[in-house]
């Protein structure tokens, strides 16, 4: 049996070009990656001055390093709830009944009514559209 050797990945652009991907990325791996995480493009965390402060194989070790936790083997309903504590007993006040003959009647009180002056109407052009304007239309309205 004859070994076959590996195959380069290369594809074929829109264009008709051949494009090597793997060569692509190892040409860029030290390059900052778009975006807000502050890594390369091999994933190493990159400093405040561009140059990597941790490499890619410390982040995975550190990740697989940190316990997760054990494994419960019982359902959390067949769990037994935790105690709660009560809170210390307060004394509650008790109210006395009144009687009827003691409410009054009181009658409403009502303000007096005031006239008031009636309001200048403005002398500007007479409206045309009795219509508000609503949502875009109200906003586009003064930017012409």
């Amino acid at each position: 049996m004859v070994a076959r050797p590996t195959r380069k990945r290369m594809y074929r652009t829109m264009q008709g070009r051949m494009v090597d991907i793997e060569k692509l990325r190892a040409a860029n791996e030290t390059v900052q990656a778009v975006g807000n995480m502050n890594v390369n493009a091999r994933g190493d965390i990159l400093g405040p001055s561009g140059k990597i402060a941790t490499k890619k194989e410390t982040v995975i070790k550190k990740y697989y390093e940190q316990p997760k936790g054990m494994v419960d083997d019982t359902p959390a309903r067949a769990k037994p709830a935790p105690a709660h504590k009560t809170p210390p007993k307060q004394t509650v006040q008790t109210m006395t009944p009144v009687s009827k003959t003691e409410i009054k009647k009181t009658e409403p009180v009502v303000a007096p009514m005031v006239e008031s002056e009636p309001t200048p109407v403005a002398t500007s052009k007479p409206k045309t559209e009795t219509t508000e304007k609503k949502g875009i239309d109200a906003a586009l309205d003064g930017l012409e």
